[in-house]
């Protein structure tokens, strides 16, 4: 009747003891941060005593994951942030000058002469000049160029629109090109800021869409929303550009297709580069922080295939001409080409400190935000706010804990004990699942957990419930305490399943704060089932075989 087999034991006791170790480390949560953080930086920046020291302060045989704390918890920064689309356009057709300017010079004997006019706004503009009657035939050649859009609401469209009036074409993305670019900059932009924030290592960002053109982005544990922007606000846009010429004044003539910026290592002095770039940042696939020969900190890159094939021809083409080095529309370095420099590979140098040299490699490697951001709405959360709340939390959950604890003791004995200790491997099991999954923990994910305690303690009263009618029918001990598992269990279920699936629908429909309730309110119901269930019987069962009782109170 109240048997249970050896592994049925070892496995129940296997669980319990794994869930406690895993929540274990939760019980020193600064000490092991810190051990975990030295570890990490050791990998990216090298051992020193002092990390070392803060390594050893937790064991390396025992589990170090920790439950995450959501901003609400640890404080932190919140940015709402809007992505300038309308940026791309411009980049758009300074990418789409050259292949219309190549286009329409081979067909040169066909359209006469062709002159590009002054950029007006996102367009491009060009003049035939000796043949204004071949209008239609150029107009189809740089139709030529157009590609389809592959959206799903933009399909059959292509990317550019070419109108023409008297002798001038006028050249524009298309309206459905626009909405399929749109889409696109906030998805890269999305990811992008994702790759960054990931660089520097902060614990359970939340990073999402809002809207047709916002991100909403929410760090916990960094230091303000001006620390946060700093990480994602630089666009980091590098670029490898032709050299035209040198310039004393930002408002020099630069020529059509060029433009005129300013030099980083020579105040005051200004570089006229072509606006089209021989590679950009987004043929990069690796950058790190290095030292150059004289000892200076720098930046090795590497470009991909197709970068490396063009850095190299272009090198080859130009030995002793210069070539300016442009991020964010400032020259770093303006060197000249000495040789061909085949593989893809270079270094950048410049007046840089470690820091900066470091800074600038995850930048590049996370890659060049397509479009500006504008910074709608910023919070700093502080780490007081962030204890209010983790202080309310505990309040909560210890007095549902005590509370509990003493009714069950109270109203049944023994049993009530079994009861408690099963409810308090219950909250270590969460915990240690939590940390398990490297979930986040939020106010409302505490809720959750109180929530839990409760419903764990119904499905005990629910089996000490029945154990008390089946004494009450003349049932003997073993009997009435096999008949009260067993005909509870429907009910126990039921109830749970229900939970349950309401759970699995919040954290479905739901995000941030509702998932995390879902969460932990999900882990819950499954390790209450398995403490009321198995461990409270298992307890009741050793308890049975070493005293056999005649009569059980209940």
């Amino acid at each position: 009747m109240l048997q249970i087999d050896l592994w049925k034991r070892v496995l129940i006791w296997l669980v319990c003891v794994t869930g406690l170790l895993l929540a274990l480390p939760n019980g020193f949560y600064t000490r092991v941060e810190q051990s975990n953080d030295a570890a990490a930086e050791i990998l990216t920046m090298g051992d020193t005593p002092e990390r070392q020291a803060l390594v050893e302060q937790w064991p390396s045989y025992l589990p170090s994951g920790l439950v995450n704390l959501g901003l609400d918890l640890r404080g932190g920064a919140h940015l709402l942030a809007e992505v300038k689309v309308e940026d791309v356009y411009a980049a758009r057709m300074d990418a789409l000058w050259p292949e219309v300017r190549t286009a329409l010079a081979q067909e040169r004997k066909t359209i006469g002469t062709f002159s590009p006019l002054p950029r007006a706004g996102e367009q491009i503009r060009l003049r035939l000049k000796s043949r204004p009657e071949a209008m239609p035939e150029a107009m189809e050649i740089i139709r030529g160029l157009a590609n389809p859009i592959t959206s799903l609401s933009g399909a059959g469209a292509s990317d550019i629109t070419v109108t023409g009036e008297g002798d001038i074409i006028t050249i524009e993305l298309s309206e459905a090109e626009k909405l399929a670019s749109n889409d696109r900059t906030v998805r890269q932009s999305l990811e992008i800021i994702r790759r960054r924030i990931d660089e520097v290592g902060t614990r359970e960002p939340t990073i999402q869409r809002q809207g047709a053109d916002r991100i909403l982005i929410q760090v916990p544990g960094i230091g303000s929303a001006s620390e946060l922007k700093a990480i994602i606000g630089t666009t980091a846009q590098l670029t490898f550009s032709p050299v035209v010429g040198r310039a004393s004044d930002p408002d020099a003539p630069a020529g059509v297709g060029n433009k005129v910026i300013p030099s980083v290592d020579e105040p005051g002095a200004f570089y006229t580069i072509e606006a089209a770039p021989v590679v950009t940042g987004e043929e990069l696939v690796d950058a790190q922080p290095s030292f150059d020969q004289n000892g200076r900190p720098a930046v090795n890159f590497r470009f991909n295939t197709s970068g490396a094939r063009k850095f190299g021809d272009y090198t080859a083409d130009n030995i002793g001409s210069p070539f300016a080095i442009v991020l964010d529309d400032e020259v770093i370095s303006a060197p000249v080409i000495q040789s061909h420099i085949p593989g893809g590979s270079g270094i950048i140098t410049g007046n840089f400190s470690i820091e900066e040299s470091t800074k600038l490699a995850i930048l590049l490697r996370a890659g060049a935000l397509p479009a500006g951001l504008e910074f709608l709405e910023e919070r700093t959360i502080g780490p007081e706010l962030g204890q209010d709340s983790i202080d309310a939390g505990k309040i909560a959950t210890i007095v549902a804990f005590v509370a509990v604890l003493v009714f069950m003791a109270l109203s049944y004995g023994l049993f009530g004990l079994f009861a408690n200790v099963a409810l308090i491997l219950n909250v270590a099991l969460i915990f240690g699942f939590l940390s398990l999954i490297g979930a986040t923990l939020t106010l409302p994910g505490i809720a959750g957990i109180v929530l839990t305690v409760g419903m764990a303690v119904d499905a005990n009263v629910l089996i000490f419930e029945r154990i008390r009618e089946e004494i009450k029918s003349g049932r003997g001990p073993a009997r009435a305490i096999d008949e009260g598992y067993s005909k509870a269990l429907s009910a126990i279920l039921d109830a749970n399943i229900t939970t349950f699936i309401t759970a699995v629908i919040l954290f479905a429909m739901g995000s941030g704060p509702v998932r995390g309730f879902a969460i932990t309110l999900g882990l819950g119901i499954l390790t209450s089932v398995f403490t009321a269930i198995f461990v409270t019987r298992l307890m009741i069962v050793m308890w049975f075989e070493r005293r056999r009782p005649k009569k059980i109170e209940v």
